[in-house]
């Protein structure tokens, strides 16, 4: 059968002609080539859909260039990394989408010096022997927060599914009605709890739980009363909490051990900067809970972690738990975690230089030069009167402090020729991704986010969104 020599599909390039056309652009130069050979087949497959279609004409010549053109595009795309570095100038401190928290210079320091070789991870130097993964932070742990014992796994839910399932597995736990808590992905304390095995006793009410409420539940299959702080939401109007005080009492009373989830505890009371009151650890622990749960990578300031303090006898029995095995850290996140605690050790040096502290104490009058900085290198790379200064708030974020409004100065951008939506997915699709926050048709950058380097790095983006004349072409 003849072919039709009026088949537009005769018009496409083979696959090894267009990576000999392409070769020697430096795209595909640093790809590798299994990528570069799929994008060329992607770019191949998308001119033969769109020539079938007849939503693409043209030469022979021209239909073998737009493949190239096609293939380079493709090429970025998959020689890109997956986990990039992105910028964030929404004002949400502990963004949990964007990693939560950015690490202190001596954290990073400590992750590349185990990372890039061999550490003493279960190794006591002194001896020679097998040691234990917890002994970098343990020591330090126990120091700040007054207690007997400390165990680090790999997030605060796996710290409460181990606690659970190694001091109340088959038995009872009471909990208060009210702290039945969502934490972010839809994980619930009530399915935590299931996963441990051990069984949900619900008192009070969603806005009022008593010390005699708790009483009333205990009895012989009771193994452990648990009180949930609400991190990432506050019940306020007509409402009673028992304290941890009272339950201890309790506790003590019955011969029951008290168990704490602080979900995203802290060790620094931060009402002095007129943020919402938050209890923290050093707290808890004095007021006489047995164990403590909180993360490591919320209003600590360091890696993801679940990090577990208390009695000896109660984290002994944790750590020879055989979960503990499948829920343990590795040496990078040991590393990073014993450099944020030891910036601890100096209260005035961990508010410099962990940045989630640095950024929820930062001065207004510093945040307002540093909204006026950025605004000047914005304003000097695009048309004038595009850019304004105006009042807003700053977002803790991550599910902690959940009513705590920061006062912040943002940086407003007017958009030409596009949507505010338009320019804020550009920027999100850049170079370096940048995460803004639009309102009424406007796009707002909130440098109380933005890291050492960010702001020169944002603002020449900014240009090449906008384009020279501040239209926002094409």
């Amino acid at each position: 059968m003849r072919e039709d020599r009026h088949n537009p599909l005769r018009a496409l390039p083979a696959v090894d002609e267009v990576l000999r056309r392409a070769a020697s652009d430096e795209i595909l130069a640093g790809c590798p080539r299994v990528l570069a050979r799929e994008a060329a087949r992607q770019a191949v497959e998308e001119l033969r859909r769109r020539l079938a279609a007849g939503r693409e004409t043209g030469s022979r010549e021209d239909i073998a260039s737009l493949a190239v053109q096609l293939t380079l595009e493709y090429a970025a795309v998959l020689a890109r990394v997956n986990l990039r570095r992105v910028i964030n100038a929404t004002g949400v401190v502990l963004h949990t989408n964007l990693g939560r928290s950015p690490l202190a210079e001596e954290a990073l320091g400590a992750v590349a010096r185990v990372a890039g070789g061999y550490a003493n991870l279960e190794l006591d130097l002194a001896t020679g022997r097998r040691g234990s993964r917890y002994q970098a932070v343990e020591g330090i742990l126990t120091r700040l927060t007054g207690s007997e014992a400390a165990l680090v796994v790999n997030n605060n839910a796996a710290a409460v599914l181990l606690a659970l399932g190694t001091l109340a597995a088959g038995r009872e736990v009471v909990v208060s009605r009210g702290q039945l808590v969502e934490i972010g992905g839809s994980f619930r304390i009530p399915d935590v709890m299931a996963a441990s095995g051990a069984v949900l006793v619900e008192v009070g009410t969603t806005n009022k739980t008593y010390q005699r409420d708790y009483a009333r539940a205990c009895g012989e299959r009771t193994a452990l009363l648990l009180q949930v702080h609400t991190s990432n939401y506050r019940v306020v109007g007509f409402v009673h909490e028992t304290s941890t005080g009272e339950l201890v009492e309790l506790g003590r009373e019955r011969g029951l051990p008290v168990m704490c989830d602080l979900g995203s505890g802290s060790l620094v009371d931060l009402a002095a900067w007129d943020l919402p009151g938050e209890p923290t650890v050093p707290e808890v622990v004095a007021a006489g809970a047995d164990v403590v749960t909180f993360s490591g990578d919320k209003l600590l300031g360091g890696p993801q972690a679940g990090i577990i303090v208390g009695r000896r006898e109660l984290v002994e029995r944790m750590k020879k738990n055989p979960l503990t095995r499948a829920l343990r850290i590795d040496k990078m996140t040991a590393a990073a975690l014993e450099a944020t605690l030891r910036a601890y050790l100096d209260p005035d040096r961990a508010l410099v230089e962990i940045p989630v502290l640095r950024m929820l104490t930062m001065d207004p009058a510093a945040l307002r030069q540093r909204a006026q900085e950025l605004a000047d290198a914005i304003g000097r790379r695009i048309k004038p009167g595009q850019v304004a200064l105006v009042e807003g708030i700053s977002r803790v974020g991550g599910g902690a402090l959940p009513l705590a409004e920061l006062p912040a100065v943002l940086v407003e951008l007017t958009p030409y020729g596009a949507s505010a939506a338009e320019v804020q997915r550009r920027l999100r699709e850049g170079p370096v991704p940048i995460m803004v926050r639009v309102q009424e048709d406007k796009v707002l950058f909130d440098p109380r986010t933005l890291l050492p380097g960010d702001g020169e790095l944002l603002a020449e983006q900014v240009a090449q969104v906008m384009g020279g004349d501040g239209s926002c072409g094409p």
